[in-house]
């Protein structure tokens, strides 16, 4: 389906943005993504709000045209297919920078550094992965996500979910005892008085991961694009305010 962000019609058919940058749809900036992933995507209101949203609005801006958003599952974003297809210029879905996906898209610089988590319930007794192995305990992850990647290179055989929706309802359902996912994922669920009153944050797992925005292979005006407004919006302050309106504070190292 179909999300939009901005308000001004659209063409059919392909187009050019300001630049000469080439768009799949005339008068819009066509990104794929998966929904929900709070803080970076997800619906508020009946809008597709986050902070990965934001950040694309500011190329979109630049290339004065609209964003749109189409909801797509995740594991598409490893292969490029929904680029390669012409369904969409680019892709912005909380996804970390690996070698094995750069063969299949080019990504943007790094515009978030990120770690993973681990949450549990609190009846589990679980603090850490080695809590986990010692009692036997269910691990859960998002399918196709770097977490299900680590936990699987630490020996587990994570229950995987579609969704971070379907993670959090694994663990309030019992499904799982702990998850690991994105650290600031596990920050806004945690914002919720219930959940925090049934779960308890564990380790916090430094993997040296960064995110990017992809996009087609040799798409290099809308990759300059993006790059730039990354630039911008890091040197005029407004990268901080994005951050910290979604996620919390910025930390030294990334402003």
């Amino acid at each position: 389906m179909f999300l939009a962000v901005g308000c001004s019609s659209s063409g059919d058919g392909a187009g050019e943005a300001a630049g000469g940058v080439p768009v799949v749809h005339k008068g819009q900036l066509t990104t794929c993504t998966h929904l929900p992933y709070p803080p970076f995507q997800f619906e508020q209101n009946g809008k597709v709000v986050g902070f990965d949203v934001s950040l694309i609005d500011l190329v979109a801006k630049n290339l004065k045209v609209d964003q749109k958003i189409l909801d797509t599952p995740f594991e598409n974003f490893k292969t490029g297919a929904f680029l390669n297809s012409g369904e969409c210029d680019l892709a912005a879905a909380g996804m970390t920078i690996t070698a094995e996906r750069k063969k299949n898209v080019d990504f943007s610089v790094p515009y978030f550094d990120a770690t993973q988590a681990l949450l549990a319930s609190k009846k589990s007794g679980v603090k850490s992965l080695a809590d986990i192995k010692a009692k036997n305990k269910k691990l859960g992850a998002q399918a196709e996500t770097t977490g299900e990647s680590y936990a699987k290179d630490q020996g587990f055989d994570p229950v995987a979910f579609e969704s971070s929706d379907a993670v959090l309802n694994g663990l309030r359902t019992g499904q799982v005892d702990a998850v690991v996912i994105d650290y600031p994922v596990v920050q806004g669920w945690l914002k919720d008085k219930t959940n925090a009153a049934e779960f308890v944050l564990g380790d916090n797992i430094t993997t040296g991961e960064q995110y990017g925005i992809s996009v087609k292979k040799g798409n290099k005006k809308l990759l300059d694009a993006i790059n730039k407004a990354i630039s911008d919006a890091r040197a005029d302050g407004t990268y901080k305010k994005l951050y910290e309106q979604w996620i919390g504070p910025l930390p030294q190292a990334t402003s």
